[in-house]
């Protein structure tokens, strides 16, 4: 209890600070209209970045910190700019990703593009998971230019998302790119909020997988393309 009335102290001191732009800043909090924001054609995320920065000083405060300090000073700024990299995904498209990157090519045989780094937030602690994706599929008179795999994979990796349907995200994302006869993504990760915290598991691993058409239908064109992955 008294460590609870000593934290609650140092985060009032804190917005009392000596740091005269500082105290400003916090004392002046912005309001912004988030309901309007969101329902925009498209949102200029940029235009959060007031809220986030004071949501940001908040919670300094409420852990007791004094976001006034030096060390401390710019911090908001930096982690709700980190934040916004770290969710740039939904400022994006497909359309605009692929960027008309697709060519009609009379190629039938399976196309893989395996261990593509790929980084992401649990929606449920904040916190990232960090992995690979293995994509493959078999053209059906069009091919997709290779490195737009690892920007659909950017695309979808770069949300608040559970490791489940990142991988059938993907997938689908391929789909409709080029209508494939089919599609197979595997996703393999390290989720921080089993190794920081809960059961502190440093060395466990998630491996998810979505196959659609062919690849579901026929077990030697998953076979193929599971061997691919597995293939150093």
């Amino acid at each position: 209890m008294e460590a609870l009335k000593n934290s609650k102290a140092v985060a009032g001191s804190a917005v009392n600070g000596d740091d005269a732009e500082c105290k400003a800043i916090t004392n002046g909090l912005r309001t912004i209209d988030v309901d309007s924001l969101r329902r925009s054609p498209r949102l200029n995320r940029e235009e959060m970045l007031p809220a986030m920065i004071d949501s940001y000083r908040s919670l300094l405060s409420d852990v007791g910190e004094d976001p006034c300090r030096q060390g401390l000073l710019k911090t908001p700024e930096r982690a709700a700019k980190a934040f916004l990299f770290f969710t740039k995904g939904y400022e994006q498209t497909l359309e605009e990703v692929l960027n008309d990157a697709i060519f009609d090519e009379n190629h039938d045989e399976m196309v893989v593009v395996k261990d593509i780094e790929m980084f992401s937030m649990c929606e449920h602690h904040l916190v990232p998971f960090i992995g690979k994706v293995s994509i493959g599929y078999l053209p059906n008179g069009k091919v997709l230019g290779l490195s737009k795999l690892a920007r659909i994979v950017e695309i979808y990796s770069r949300r608040l998302q559970v490791q489940e349907r990142l991988t059938k995200q993907i997938a689908l994302a391929v789909c409709e790119a080029v209508e494939p006869h089919g599609v197979g993504v595997v996703v393999e990760a390290t989720h921080m909020c089993m190794v920081m915290r809960g059961v502190q598991k440093i060395n466990a691993k998630t491996i998810t997988s979505a196959m659609l058409g062919g690849f579901r239908d026929d077990p030697k064109t998953r076979e193929e393309f599971l061997t691919f992955v597995r293939t150093p």
